[in-house]
């Protein structure tokens, strides 16, 4: 049966009714209604039509048993009148237009990813943090990591100088021009390894002591 409810959209309606002629008036069952499937379709095309209407899409969906039972209680009394008992009605489909399906399914989806959106966030937000908190982390220990391995180097070039000095009878600026050669080298090891472009000549490693002593001198001029 094909019907509209109270928020404008047509709907088909499928109604099963279970019924049977009552044993003691079968006279009336088969002399009375000449077809009693048309009968009963009547009636149940008019209790869904004046009860449908009154109901939105929703409510319709909802209220699948009041409508069976309004069914029910429409036929029971009239088809007992021709010979039939009517055992039970029961609304099996109820199918609205594809478009107002598809709306429908819409609606809920959205209803479904805003109701998702604030979780979304919150765990984006917490990824954030984490991700910033991991990365403070890392940076400390990092520094943590460069600061002991410059205390290490610093150490071992001063146990060297020391050794050169006393050992060897080496002139601190010999012992200086020999750790500045080789932290030049690997330097040069070093960039060697990108594309990084330098001048660079066998005496440019002088050049840089030269200029590191004229700017070591000159807060001793100002002072």
């Amino acid at each position: 049966c094909e019907t509209k409810t109270k928020d404008n959209v047509f709907i088909h309606i499928k109604v099963s009714v279970q019924y049977r002629v009552i044993s003691d008036r079968v006279f009336e069952a088969y002399y009375r209604l000449t077809d009693p499937k048309v009968q009963i379709r009547t009636c149940v095309y008019d209790v869904i039509r004046s009860a449908v209407p009154r109901l939105t899409l929703d409510e319709t969906f909802s209220s699948t048993s009041h409508v069976a039972e309004s069914v029910l209680n429409r036929l029971q009394p009239t088809m007992r009148l021709f010979g039939y008992e009517i055992v039970d009605s029961l609304v099996t489909n109820i199918s609205p237009d594809a478009v107002v399906k598809a709306s429908m399914n819409e609606v809920n989806a959205s209803k479904r990813t805003k109701e998702a959106m604030p979780h979304k966030a919150e765990a984006h937000k917490i990824s954030t943090i984490k991700t910033a908190e991991a990365a403070a982390e890392g940076s400390y220990l990092s520094g943590v990591g460069t600061a002991r391995q410059r205390n290490a180097i610093s150490k071992g070039m001063k146990e060297t100088m020391s050794n050169w000095i006393h050992e060897e009878n080496i002139s601190s600026k010999e012992v200086f021009d020999v750790l500045l050669i080789t932290q030049y080298l690997d330097m040069l090891g070093a960039v060697g390894s990108s594309q990084l472009m330098l001048r660079h000549s066998p005496g440019e490693v002088f050049d840089i002591r030269d200029n590191l002593e004229t700017q070591s001198a000159i807060p001793d001029l100002l002072s």
